[in-house]
C-alpha cells in the first residue's frame, strides 16, 4: 500500500470521527444542592474548587475549545463523567451525611497526596495547579467540614438514630 493511501485513509477517518461529537449538555442544576452553596465556604475556598474540582465533579464543566476535536473530546468526556460519577459536587445535599463523611475524607486524601487535581487537567488548566499552601489550605478546611459533619448533634436523623453508621455508597 502507498504512502499517501494510507495518509488519506487516516485523514478521512480523522475527519469522519468529528461527526461524532461528545454530549456537553447537563442535568438541570439545582443549587439547593451544589455543594458551595450547601457548605458555604469562605471565598479563597470557592475560588480553588471552582478552578481545581468542578469542572470534572459538578455539573458546572466549562468545555475548552479542544474538546471539540475528536478523539480528545472523547477522552475528555469519559474522565468527566467518571469524575461525576466518583464525587459530584452539584448533588451534595442529596448525599446521606455517611456518603459526605466518606467524600470530604476522599476530598482531603486526594489532595494532600497529589492525586488531584489530575496532572492531565493542570497542564491545561495553570489555575486548577494548586501551590503546598493552596493544598494545604484545602486540606484543612475539607477536614474542618468533616470534623463538624461527625459531631454528635449533627449526626442524628428526625428519629434520633446516628446517620454516621449508613454510610450509603463510595
Amino acid at each position: 500500500m502507498k504512502k499517501s493511501t494510507i495518509l488519506y485513509s487516516i485523514a478521512a477517518i480523522f475527519i469522519i470521527i468529528q461527526f461524532f461529537q461528545i454530549d456537553r449538555s447537563t442535568p438541570e442544576i439545582s443549587p439547593q444542592h451544589d455543594f458551595i452553596q450547601t457548605m458555604n465556604p469562605p471565598a479563597d475556598i470557592v475560588n480553588l474548587l471552582k478552578a481545581a474540582c468542578y469542572d470534572c465533579h459538578s455539573y458546572q464543566t466549562t468545555y475548552p475549545w479542544y474538546s471539540n476535536i475528536n478523539p480528545v473530546g472523547w477522552w475528555l468526556k469519559k474522565h468527566i463523567n467518571e469524575g461525576r460519577k466518583h464525587l459530584n459536587f452539584s448533588e451534595w445535599a442529596t448525599f446521606p451525611t455517611g456518603k459526605k463523611d466518606h467524600k470530604l475524607e476522599e476530598c482531603y486524601e486526594e489532595i494532600q497526596e497529589g492525586e488531584m487535581p489530575l496532572n492531565s487537567y493542570t497542564w491545561t488548566h495553570a489555575d486548577a495547579r494548586l501551590s503546598a499552601e493552596q493544598r494545604n489550605l484545602l486540606v484543612q478546611w475539607f477536614r474542618s467540614q468533616r470534623a463538624q459533619i461527625k459531631k454528635p448533634e449533627n449526626n442524628n436523623d428526625e428519629n434520633g438514630e446516628n446517620k454516621l453508621e449508613h454510610k450509603g455508597d463510595h
